[in-house]
């Protein structure tokens, strides 16, 4: 059986498209290996798939005093610099591991992390490469960059956001993507990064969201797809915490709030928040903690407090979901059918929360910086009392889930790299 190598990085929301793309190419018949830092070993091999570790946990790493800062400020610039430092610490380690990684391949396929010297090395020891995004990278002028803050720039400027978009995500992947050719004798890269170099060389592109949040551009080439989004949905004998059940039984269906991976430096202020819009708008809720440490020091009974559960189970059953617009996040909150209020703290997650409110299924996004408790009140009653809002959500969530994302990959996949 082909051997296919998926190599993925950042937080769990990041990550879990990708394994759930592994699990359904594993299914057809191929040999799925997912590379991914040290924390996300249980994710992988409890859905059946080979682990390969690329280094330090993200979650220490996001945890840390500095990085907390960072996110807190919001500011995509120091972010991004921040990111830079990080990959320069890690770029010799990442481009000795790459050859064993790697080795064995029958096609590599990853996003973002690809770029930082995993795709240099696959096309010297001459594995064929697919990439894959969950958030639109190819230029296109019907809308600008996910970076850029606005609906649009225009027909041009929309095509260059995205060009500056990929110039400043090299900035933060070039000192690893140069270890790994200084390690393999190859010449630089570009100055501007390989990616107008694997454009013309029509390396497949496959984006997992769904058309009906983002149509796909009618000026992309045509070997690059939006299939659908890559759902990772729980085994069949997983059963939720009788506690939880018992919480949702008890009365009307809760708001969720839940930020992933994102926290600051006081994760506390937004539990609070949390607390005083339920109790202003008289609502039920569940708050999950996640990595990014919503946390509270009493809790009513109104309101239940877990760590992590299947959104596909969850998220159904909510009146409402509070969440910070990563894309595995809004895709998972679009396909439950219900609104969305998406309160983003960097990167593209504003892009999404543009998205839910053009689509007509939650209210404009509030930054994460300049959220207060009338404002998230405010938007808590709009979606509750929004009868014609709460049918689109629901009619967006049938056709999400009609996608089959999943199966649309493989096909292409198996077009590029045949089990025969």
């Amino acid at each position: 059986m082909p051997i296919i190598t998926i190599m993925t990085g950042g937080t769990r929301g990041d990550v879990q498209p990708y394994v759930a793309l592994g699990v359904g190419l594993q299914a057809a018949g191929y040999t799925v290996r997912v590379a991914a830092s040290d924390n996300f070993a249980p994710l992988v091999t409890d859905a059946g798939l080979s682990f390969i570790s690329t280094g330090e946990s993200i979650e220490v790493l996001l945890n840390s005093p500095a990085w907390r800062a960072t996110l807190e400020r919001g500011n995509f610039v120091t972010i991004l610099r921040q990111m830079q430092r990080e990959m320069r610490s890690r770029a010799a380690e990442q481009a000795r591991q790459l050859p064993a990684i790697l080795h064995g391949s029958d096609l590599l396929i990853a996003g973002m992390a690809g770029f930082g010297g995993a795709f240099t090395a696959a096309t010297a020891a001459q594995i064929p490469m697919l990439i894959a995004h969950v958030f639109p990278f190819t230029p296109t002028s019907m809308f600008p960059s996910p970076l850029v803050p606005l609906k649009t720039l225009g027909g041009m400027l929309n095509r260059l956001s995205f060009r500056l978009m990929q110039f400043v995500f090299w900035q933060t992947l070039k000192a690893a993507d140069a270890a790994t050719r200084t390690t393999l004798g190859l010449p630089a890269a570009p100055l501007a990064g390989p990616f107008g170099q694997y454009e013309r060389q029509h390396i497949p592109v496959i984006y997992g969201y769904s058309p009906h949040v983002l149509p796909r551009p009618s000026d992309w080439p045509a070997h690059h797809t939006v299939t659908g989004a890559w759902f990772l949905d729980p085994p069949a004998d997983w059963k939720p915490p009788a506690d939880l059940v018992a919480f949702l039984a008890a009365g009307e269906p809760p708001i969720y709030f839940g930020f992933g991976s994102m926290g600051g430096r006081n994760p506390e202020a937004a539990g609070r928040i949390a607390l005083e819009a339920l109790a202003q708008t008289g609502q039920r809720g569940i708050l999950a903690a996640g990595w990014g440490g919503l946390t509270v020091r009493e809790l009513p009974p109104t309101v239940h407090l877990l760590d992590a559960i299947p959104h596909a189970w969850l998220f159904p059953q909510m009146a409402a979901i509070v969440h910070h617009g990563g894309a595995g996040t809004t895709a998972a909150a679009l396909r439950a059918g219900v609104p969305s209020i998406v309160v983003p703290f960097m990167g593209d997650q504003a892009f999404w929360g543009r998205q839910v409110a053009r689509l007509g299924v939650g209210p404009p996004p509030i930054a994460r910086k300049t959220l207060r408790t009338p404002q998230l009140s405010a938007a808590i009653n709009q979606v509750l009392h929004d009868s014609p809002m709460q049918h689109r959500a629901a009619t967006l969530g049938q056709q999400i889930a009609s996608d089959a994302g999943i199966l649309a990959a493989v096909a292409i996949i198996q077009r590029h790299v045949p089990l025969n």
